[in-house]
């Protein structure tokens, strides 16, 4: 078995491997090969002994925020095997080249879309619940159907080709202040907002700005269902109570066009503890967790997270993969040492696999939760290390 990065005609018949297993249908595949072969994103590929294609896995780079500090992580993805390669290890092989280059390449955490998280645990990552998806009928919002006049604000539905200057500045103040949402530029803002048929993708884009300053967006499509049509958010952002509650204001007003809405929040806000409603039992709540996090430099990771200023404890971690991350550390508020550990003598604060760990780190674990698990141990500074792992806002901003 070959693993390699793949090149030109490769990208092309890795394309080909992709809409093969995710069951996507494409009239003329062969317009998609010059598109293809001049793609530069990470491409990897495992080969089998006579130069066929048995497997492929993108790596995409982003800049993610951690405590709102921008963090260089990876994002896994179009992983995919042909049936007839399938529990070859294909992957697997893909994968620890993957991990050890994107070590060197200095990412400090990765990111993917899991199908499965037992599979993907293997290579230290580990589920991250990072949004609550609520189903609603427009009427459990009529509360905001009439906000107060000093709140209300004027409504904008946002055209292809026009200026996205309001999306970018909301975004850019929102985004910071949520774990794991990335630093996103305007390309990458377009495609979110990005229209091919208008009437037939069915997809809306609106700003929402309170004496002339934008507060708040909101991206949506809609789905027919033979019942009643459904209103499905795909990202809202806002910068006040203003902008939040004019979002609300606005989906109140589809009381006749939708039997339900769907509407995901980042995890930390939780729609159920500030609404105001006639009857909030009516509003379904799901907790999404298809998304898994790995740390691939804790030393670097430990010189981003925010510390108290009496920040001062040791740690062991255990990485099954990358060696680099075997160590002891000593976490200091300003600095952050690698430990000697070669006599085991040392009884550290702190022993911890890198799985755990990470979701320790972006905020999605709390101690107590820990403590459940066989690869966490405490052995000092508990109160300490609460006050360092707490729980923290997360927003993901990008699909890959």
């Amino acid at each position: 078995m070959i693993i390699k990065k793949l090149e030109g005609k490769e990208r092309f018949d890795a394309y080909k491997l992709f809409v093969y297993c995710f069951h996507r249908r494409v009239d003329n595949i062969e317009s998609e090969r010059q598109k293809c072969e001049a793609e530069t994103c990470e491409d990897w590929g495992a080969f089998s002994d006579d130069n066929k294609l048995m497997a492929r896995i993108i790596n995409n780079h982003y800049d993610f925020y951690v405590d709102g500090k921008p963090v260089k992580t990876g994002g896994i993805g179009a992983v995919a095997t042909y049936p007839e390669y399938r529990e070859t290890g294909a992957i697997r092989e893909i994968f620890y080249e993957i991990l050890k280059e994107a070590y060197r390449n200095g990412e400090v955490l990765s990111s993917l879309y899991p199908f499965n998280h037992k599979f993907y645990r293997k290579f230290g990552y580990e589920v991250v619940p990072f949004i609550n998806e609520y189903k609603m009928h427009p009427g459990a919002l009529k509360d905001y159907h009439s906000l107060p006049s000093e709140e209300k604000c004027e409504v904008y539905r946002w055209q292809p080709g026009e200026n996205i200057k309001d999306f970018m500045d909301i975004y850019n103040q929102f985004s910071p202040t949520f774990n794991l949402s990335a630093v996103r530029t305007e390309s990458m803002m377009l495609e979110h907002l990005k229209i091919e048929k208008e009437f037939i993708d069915r997809k809306f884009s609106y700003v929402f700005k309170h004496n002339g300053k934008p507060v708040s967006y909101l991206i949506f499509k809609d789905e027919f269902s033979p019942e009643a049509a459904i209103l499905k958010v795909e990202e809202c952002a806002w910068t006040s109570r203003i902008g939040f509650n004019a979002i609300l204001n606005f989906l109140s007003r589809f009381t006749a066009d939708y039997g339900s809405i769907v509407l995901p929040l980042p995890m930390g806000i939780d729609l159920l503890k500030i609404i105001s409603a006639p009857n909030a039992y009516e509003i379904e709540k799901r907790t999404c967790q298809h998304f898994m996090v790995r740390i691939m430099n804790a030393v670097k990771l430990f010189e981003v997270l925010k510390k108290p200023s009496d920040c001062d404890f040791t740690i062991k971690i255990t990485d099954e993969i990358i060696k680099e991350n075997n160590i002891a550390l000593h976490v200091m508020a300003d600095k952050v040492e690698v430990i000697n550990d070669e006599t085991n003598d040392c009884k550290f604060d702190l022993e911890a696999n890198i799985r755990p760990l990470g979701q320790l780190a972006v905020g999605c674990l709390s101690i107590d939760e820990a403590l459940l698990r066989s690869d966490v141990k405490i052995n000092g500074k508990e109160e300490l290390l609460r006050r360092i792992f707490i729980n923290k806002k997360l927003f993901i901003s990008e699909s890959f």
